[in-house]
């Protein structure tokens, strides 16, 4: 199975994917660090566009068709993005799901995005006014939608292996 995780940065994202990691042995694929490694070869800068997303793409095409389940990590702000991740669970021939994450509470997330510590080395630290200007667009279709101001990782885990069909 495909789970695409979206969602504004320092809204608990990559926190949500480790604990599904945890629980269901999903592999994780995440943005930042496939962006950051583009930056440190030289050929890009911040932001790198759609490179890293294309990169992503390719791997989990990869890993799906050898049987893992995998867990895109990344902002997936545009529905052109979002699509492009279904037709690569449909290429592969595996179930999506898809998931947006969100911290309903604006005090907290800007917070969250002020002291969050960055786990990528020379990945530069997102401010909070840059996160507010993100071109984040709704989503047009059902997908599981998780508050992290409400839901801790755990249970956001626990929410999304059950969607996945994995026991506790």
């Amino acid at each position: 199975m495909l789970i695409v995780l979206s969602g504004l940065p320092a809204s608990g994202k990559s926190t949500v994917a480790r604990a599904v990691v945890a629980r269901t042995r999903a592999v994780p694929l995440r943005l930042d660090l496939v962006e950051q490694a583009v930056v440190a070869s030289g050929s890009e800068q911040h932001p790198v566009g759609p490179v890293g997303y294309y990169v992503l793409y390719a791997l989990a095409d990869d890993l799906l068709r050898q049987g893992f389940s995998v867990i895109a990590d990344a902002v997936n702000a545009h529905p052109g993005i979002r699509d492009h991740w279904r037709s690569v669970a449909e290429s592969a021939g595996v179930p999506v799901l898809e998931v947006e994450v969100r911290c309903s509470d604006p005090v907290a997330h800007q917070r969250r995005a002020e002291e969050r510590t960055i786990d990528i080395a020379g990945l530069p630290r997102m401010t909070w006014s840059h996160i507010e200007q993100i071109d984040y667009q709704p989503w047009d279709r059902e997908v599981l939608r998780i508050d992290t101001a409400v839901v801790g990782a755990e249970q956001a885990a626990e929410l999304v292996a059950e969607r996945m069909g994995v026991g506790a």
